[in-house]
C-alpha cells in the first residue's frame, strides 16, 4: 500500500469557490482511481487561497488483473457484425470461442484486461481530472490550451511508502509534476520538497500556511473571541463570513479595532451589514447596550509593526464606507421629518411589481385591503393593520435599503420609530417578511401577523391570477415557500381562518387587476380605487361592495370587450369573481400540497392527512392539524389499529352488498331485531360511542371522540366473530347491513378512515 499527495498550486482561488473544488478534486481523482481498479482506505482535500491539494492513504500499488467473457453474434451472423465485435473486444478470429446457446451457436470472446501500475493510473486520473475540473469560471492564459480558474503554477504528485516517495510521471500542458510547493506569498516563498502528506503540512505550517481550512477558521474565531472578551466585547456570530475569511487567508493574522465615535449612531445592523459586504470585518458589539463599536479585521501576514499599519490602512477605508451609510441614513431621516414615511413609499407606484400584476403601490394597496380583513381573525387592530401594511414596503424606496438591500424591512422598522409610529407598526415592517425559510422564526405580534398573511396571500392570488404556478422542481418567485409561511402564521400561533374565503378576496383583486390591465383608462381607474378603498375605514366586504359599484360606473365597452373571456357582460365584476374564487380553491389544494409536506416531517403518515383533509372545514388548517395528529396518535394503539380493521370490515362488506342489491343500506337498524347477545352489545356500545362522540366534535376535541370510538372495538370484533350478516332472514338480513353503516357512519364522523391504509 501507498499514500498519494496531489497539490496544485495557482493563483488566488475565490473563497466561494474553494470548499467545492476541494470537493470536486477530491471525488473526480477517488472516482477514476475506483474506476480503474485500484482502492483505497481514505482520502482528504483541502484547500487555501493558492491550493488544492488531496491526501489518499492506503492505495493499493496495481490494479487486478480482470477476465470478462463477452457475447457476440450468432455463428454464420453478417461479416460487418463479427468484424465490429472483434474490434470491440481487440481480439482475432482465432481468439473466439464457439458455444452453444438457446437459439443456436454464438461466438464468446475471454477479454483479459492485465492490471497495470498505481502510478500510470495516478497520472491518467489526474491529469483528466485537471482538464475537466468543474470550475464556476475558469481562463486560459499564455499559449496553453488548458484552463483553470486562476494560472496555474505547478503540480506536486507524489506515492509515498515506507521506502520512500515517488514522483508520479505526468506532464499537462508543458508543466511537469514534481514533489515541491512553496510556502506564504511573502512570509516564506521560497519552494521546498515533501515526501508524504505529514512532511506536506508540517513544512508548510512552518513556511506559514495552514492547510486545513476548518483549522483557520478555528484559529480566526478563537483568536477574535479571546480579544474580544479581553476588551470587554462579544464577537457577533456569523459563520458564513467565517468561511469566507478563512478562504482569503493562508496564514491569518486578527487584529482588532475601534470604530470612530461619529458613526456609533447609525443602527447596529447597518455597522454590521457595511463592514460585513465591504471589507469581511467581523462586528464586535457592547455586551451593555447592545451596540456595535467595534470590529476584527483578518490579515494574511504577521508584519513588523503587529499590524499597525495593516489596520490603520482598514479604519482609514472603513471610516469612508461609513461615511457613506451615515449620509444614506442622515437623508433617509430628513425625508421622513419632511413627508413621512408614506411619502417615503410613494415612489412605490413607479416601481413595476410585475407587468401582469402592476406596481408595487398596486400590490401594497391590495395588501393593505386584505391586512384589514384578517385582522379581526388574528385579534389585531384593524386600522393598525392597514397602517402597517401601508407603510411596510416604504423603506424600498429609501436610499440605505438602495445600497443594502438585505436590510428591507429592518430599515423600515427604524424608520417607523423615528416617524413617530406605533412599536406594533415598526415591528410588522421587518417581521412582515418572516417566516422567511424552514429555520427562520415565526412572528406572533397580531398586527405583524396580519400584514404577513396578507403580503404572502397577496402573492400566491396574484401569480396564480397570471397562471405563474410552481412546476415540477421551477418555483422562480418563491411561491412554495410563501405557502409554507403561511402555513406556519397560522398554525404557530394557533389561528381559526376560513384561509378559501380570504385567499378568495385577495383573489378577485388581483384578478381585477389583470382583467382591466388592458382597459388603460379603466385600469388607472380602479388603482385609484383601491388605493382609495386601502385608505378607507369600511370593513374589507363594504370596500368590494364600493369597487364594485365603481367599476360599474365607469365600466365602458372597451372594458367590456377586455374582460369578455372572464366575465358576464352584464355585471363585468360576477364573472371576474367567479374565475377568483377557482384560483381560490386550487391554490387551497397547493397548501394542502405544502401542509402534506409539513406534517410529514414531523411523523404523520399521507394517508392519516389524506383522510383528515376529506372532512368539511379543511380549511382550518388549525382545525386540520389538530384532527391529524389526534388520528396519527389514536391509530398508534392496538385500538385504533384493531378498530381500524373493524371499520374497514364492515365498509368492505357493507359496500360489497349494496352494491350487489343495488340499494342503500343507510335505514337506522332497530335494536329489537337483534338477535345475538354479541348484536345487542353492540347496538348498547354504538348508542354510547355517539353519545360521547358527538359532544365531543362540537367541542372540537378530536382525542376524546377517537377514545370514545375505542370503545367500539372489542364489541365489533365480537360481532364480528358471532353474526352472520347475511342471514337466511331477509329482514335479520337487512337490519344487521344497516348496522353496519352505523358503524361506518359513526367511525366517519372523526375522520374519512376510507383513506387510511391497512
Amino acid at each position: 500500500m501507498s499514500d498519494l499527495l496531489i497539490e496544485l498550486f495557482s493563483e488566488e482561488i475565490p473563497a466561494r469557490m474553494q470548499s467545492g473544488a476541494s470537493d470536486a478534486l477530491k471525488r473526480l481523482v477517488t472516482d477514476g482511481l475506483v474506476e480503474a481498479g485500484l482502492t483505497y482506505a481514505h482520502a482528504q482535500a483541502f484547500a487555501t487561497p493558492r491550493r488544492l491539494a488531496l491526501a489518499v492513504q492506503g492505495l493499493s500499488e496495481h490494479s487486478p488483473t480482470t477476465r470478462e467473457e463477452r457475447r457476440g453474434p450468432k455463428v454464420g451472423a453478417p461479416e460487418k457484425a463479427v468484424e465490429g465485435f472483434l474490434r470491440s473486444t481487440g481480439l482475432s478470429m482465432d481468439d473466439l470461442e464457439i458455444r452453444d446457446d438457446k437459439k443456436g451457436q454464438v461466438y464468446v470472446a475471454s477479454v483479459v484486461t492485465e492490471g497495470r501500475a498505481a502510478p500510470a493510473i495516478v497520472a491518467e486520473v489526474l491529469e483528466n481530472a485537471i482538464r475537466n475540473f468543474p470550475w464556476p469560471k475558469s481562463m486560459r492564459w499564455g499559449d496553453g490550451s488548458l484552463r483553470w480558474v486562476r494560472p496555474l503554477h505547478s503540480i506536486l504528485c507524489i506515492l509515498s511508502t515506507d521506502s520512500g516517495a515517488e514522483v508520479v510521471p505526468l506532464c499537462v500542458d508543458g508543466m511537469a509534476a514534481g514533489d515541491t510547493t512553496r510556502g506564504h506569498r511573502f512570509m516564506a516563498p521560497d519552494v521546498f520538497p515533501v515526501v508524504n502528506i505529514d512532511d506536506y503540512a508540517a513544512k508548510l505550517k512552518r513556511a506559514k500556511v495552514i492547510l486545513d481550512p476548518a483549522e483557520r477558521a478555528d484559529h480566526i474565531w478563537n483568536e477574535a473571541s479571546q480579544m474580544a472578551f479581553a476588551s470587554g466585547l462579544e464577537l457577533v456570530e456569523d459563520r458564513g463570513l467565517l468561511a469566507e475569511v478563512a478562504g482569503l487567508v493562508e496564514w491569518p493574522v486578527v487584529l482588532l479595532g475601534r470604530i470612530e465615535e461619529q458613526f456609533l449612531g447609525l443602527p447596529p445592523e447597518v455597522l454590521q451589514t457595511s463592514m460585513k459586504e465591504h471589507q469581511k470585518f467581523f462586528s464586535l458589539r457592547d455586551q451593555k447596550s447592545g451596540q456595535v463599536v467595534g470590529f476584527v479585521t483578518v490579515a494574511n501576514r504577521e508584519t513588523v509593526d503587529g499590524g499597525a499599519t495593516i489596520l490603520a490602512g482598514n479604519q482609514k477605508v472603513l471610516a469612508a464606507r461609513l461615511s457613506d451609510a451615515k449620509f444614506f441614513w442622515d437623508n433617509d431621516l430628513r425625508s421622513i421629518a419632511d413627508v413621512g414615511l408614506d411619502g417615503m413609499g410613494a415612489g412605490l407606484s413607479d416601481v413595476t411589481f410585475h407587468n401582469k400584476l402592476g406596481s408595487q403601490a398596486d400590490r401594497v394597496a391590495r395588501i393593505v385591503a386584505l391586512a384589514r380583513e384578517i385582522a379581526p381573525l388574528v385579534g389585531a387592530d384593524a386600522e393598525q393593520a392597514a397602517l402597517a401594511a401601508r407603510v411596510a414596503k416604504s423603506d424600498l424606496r429609501s436610499e440605505m435599503v438602495g445600497e443594502f438591500p438585505e436590510l428591507q424591512g429592518l430599515m423600515g422598522s427604524y424608520y417607523a420609530r423615528e416617524a413617530g409610529l406605533p412599536e406594533d407598526v415598526a415591528r410588522a415592517c421587518v417581521e412582515h417578511y418572516q417566516p422567511l425559510g424552514p429555520s427562520d422564526s415565526v412572528p406572533s405580534s397580531p398586527v405583524s401577523v396580519a400584514v404577513a398573511l396578507a403580503d404572502k396571500i397577496d402573492t400566491l392570488t396574484g401569480f396564480w391570477a397570471i397562471d405563474e404556478k410552481p412546476t415540477g422542481s421551477k418555483d422562480p418567485y418563491a411561491l412554495r415557500r410563501a405557502a409554507l409561511g403561511v402555513i406556519r402564521l397560522v398554525l404557530g400561533n394557533d389561528y381559526r381562518m376560513k384561509l378559501n374565503d380570504v385567499a378568495a378576496d385577495a383573489a378577485f383583486l388581483n384578478q381585477l387587476h389583470v382583467a382591466t390591465s388592458a382597459a388603460l383608462n379603466l385600469g388607472v381607474a380602479v388603482s385609484e380605487a383601491l388605493r382609495k378603498m386601502s385608505e378607507s375605514t369600511d370593513s374589507f366586504p363594504k370596500a368590494l361592495a364600493f369597487l364594485k359599484s365603481f367599476g360599474e360606473k365607469t365600466a365602458q365597452n372597451e372594458f367590456e370587450l377586455e374582460v369578455s373571456n372572464v366575465a358576464e357582460k352584464s355585471h363585468p365584476f360576477d364573472g371576474i369573481e367567479r374565475v377568483a374564487r377557482g384560483n381560490a380553491a386550487d391554490l387551497l389544494t397547493f397548501f394542502h400540497d405544502r401542509l402534506k409536506v409539513h406534517l410529514r416531517e414531523q411523523g404523520i403518515r399521507h394517508d392519516v392527512i389524506d383522510a383528515c383533509l376529506a372532512m368539511p372545514g379543511n380549511d382550518d388548517l388549525t382545525l386540520l392539524v389538530k384532527r391529524a395528529e389526534a388520528l396519527s396518535a389514536f391509530l398508534k394503539t392496538s385500538d385504533g389499529e384493531n378498530l381500524l380493521q373493524g371499520f374497514k370490515r364492515a365498509n368492505n362488506i357493507l359496500t360489497k352488498e349494496e352494491a350487489k342489491d343495488g340499494v342503500e343500506y343507510s335505514y337506522g337498524p332497530d335494536a329489537k331485531l337483534a338477535e345475538t347477545d354479541e348484536e345487542r352489545a353492540l347496538f348498547k356500545a354504538l348508542d354510547q360511542a355517539e353519545g360521547a362522540i358527538t359532544p365531543a366534535m362540537q367541542a372540537e376535541d378530536f382525542a376524546a371522540a377517537m377514545t370514545a370510538m375505542a370503545g367500539l372495538r372489542a364489541p365489533i370484533d365480537a360481532f364480528f366473530e358471532a353474526v352472520q350478516i347475511n342471514a337466511d332472514n331477509q329482514i335479520v338480513r337487512r337490519n344487521r347491513l344497516n348496522l353496519l353503516h352505523r358503524i361506518r357512519a359513526t367511525c366517519l364522523q372523526v375522520a374519512d378512515l376510507t383513506r387510511v391504509e391497512g
